[in-house]
């Protein structure tokens, strides 16, 4: 295990489980697994042998409990089961910076599974940061700021840059996203070439649903335009506009956020971010609320399978 700050992984060996025994081996420590989560924030369980997708796909889907089915996701995956999907579809050479999946959405997972299956040839890390730590380190302005307004995201769907409408919501009916978004708070526009621009306001420190811990639980970084490479960055605004880019944040009063800000709370992430590389076989399990994670570079193919659930509503 390596980073640059210490954080919740706590690891089990699954060396001893028979050939062909994954997850039965899962089942029979199924509530050890879960109670060491909930204990220490995340477990990687190393050493199944996770043969097929098939296996690492029923895996996943025997330790998440309760799936979530995704909607208003930000970037494509492939779904293998009920809240068990690929991991997104995210270019190769980009990171995908700490975040708390879903946070955004009226319904997010609680649990978390990634089991790998092709490790890439370097990089592709999910790392992760415990995110009372992060809440902690932070300036008290900046998260008093956000706990009186909370974060406000903007999306601009459009069939050139992200995923489609159609795909966030599951569903072709613009009446029916019309529907969603009026019954979960999003303001939504459709301009006139049919693309689709939403505003939704949510709270950027949350309560853990059983312990009742305060954790930072939010996109906020991730998803905002200086997070982005400036090339890619510079490219969309050209293209589309400032208003065009396909996700951005603010303070939830509107204001917008600097590059001095995004990169503060970046830094604070980092500090407690804890990596380990994958190795084919392993089974890392988190508790969304308190513990984020992202996504490092990489190089060569990377197939991780990854399972949502236990929705709760922030």
């Amino acid at each position: 295990m390596s980073g640059t700050g210490t954080g919740p992984l706590v690891r089990l060996d699954a060396t001893v489980a028979p050939a062909g025994a994954a997850v039965d081996w899962l089942t029979a420590r199924r509530l050890e697994i879960r109670e060491a989560v909930a204990r220490d924030g995340a477990v990687l369980v190393r050493g199944l042998r996770l043969d097929n997708r098939v296996t690492a796909v029923a895996a996943v889907g025997r330790i998440i409990g309760e799936p979530l089915i995704e909607r208003e996701g930000f970037a494509p995956r492939d779904t293998y089961g009920q809240g068990v999907y690929s991991s997104s579809h995210w270019p190769a050479d980009q990171p995908m910076c700490m975040h708390h999946e879903l946070s955004y959405a009226p319904s997010a997972p609680r649990l978390m599974a990634f089991a790998c299956l092709t490790p890439p040839a370097d990089g592709g890390i999910t790392a992760i940061a415990d995110s009372r730590a992060v809440l902690r380190d932070l300036p008290e302005d900046l998260v008093a700021r956000f706990e009186r307004h909370g974060w406000w995201l903007t999306r601009h769907y459009n069939p050139f840059v992200g995923i489609t409408w159609q795909d966030a919501f599951g569903t072709d009916d613009p009446a029916a996203v019309d529907r969603y978004c009026a019954e979960h708070g999003i303001e939504a526009r459709w301009d006139a070439d049919g693309a689709l621009r939403t505003v939704q306001t949510r709270p950027a420190v949350v309560r853990h649903p059983e312990t009742g811990e305060r954790c930072w639980f939010n996109q906020i970084a991730f998803l905002n335009e200086w997070t982005m490479a400036p090339e890619v960055r510079e490219f969309l605004t050209a293209e589309f506009g400032p208003e065009g880019l396909p996700f951005n944040t603010f303070c939830g009063d509107g204001t917008p956020l600097d590059r001095a800000s995004v990169d503060l709370i970046n830094e604070v992430y980092e500090k407690h971010t804890v990596r380990e590389p994958w190795r084919r076989g392993d089974l890392l399990v988190i508790d969304n609320v308190r513990t984020a994670h992202s996504r490092e570079p990489h190089r060569g193919e990377r197939e991780i399978v990854v399972g949502l659930g236990e929705p709760f509503q922030p």
